[in-house]
């Protein structure tokens, strides 16, 4: 039987959904771009949610985002097993897999990392 998601979840995932195509200004010249949009389900997309969640500095250069718009290269050296999920993370100019667990968890990762690069500054 299917597991019922909890009412904070989806009001997390339409949260998350409203954000589409907001900008929000941050300290220090950064700013936040968010896209998110519902799609039907695929093993690329199990979830349903195509998003992108960027911070960039004053420059307009992106220095970090949470994304699932394309696979990510595997690791060049030694075995790696191939993700099937496209979600991912750039920070800087590095990519690392990002394990999507649901729209909260999302948000609250990109904006722990937004406080963590701001900060550095």
């Amino acid at each position: 039987m299917k597991e019922k998601r909890s009412s904070q979840e989806d009001e997390t995932l339409v949260g998350l959904l409203s954000l589409d195509g907001e900008i929000f200004p941050m300290d220090n010249g950064y700013w936040t771009k968010f896209e998110a949009w519902r799609v039907d389900p695929e093993p690329h997309v199990p979830h349903g949610v195509r998003y992108c969640l960027t911070l960039h500095n004053r420059y307009s250069r992106r220095v970090l985002g949470f994304d699932n718009a394309h696979a990510i290269r595997p690791a060049s050296k030694g075995y790696a097993a191939r993700k099937i999920t496209w979600d991912h993370r750039h920070k800087r100019e590095k990519v690392s897999p990002y394990e999507y667990e649901s729209a909260s968890r999302l948000l609250e990762d990109f904006w722990r990392e937004v406080e963590r690069i701001i900060g550095e500054k």
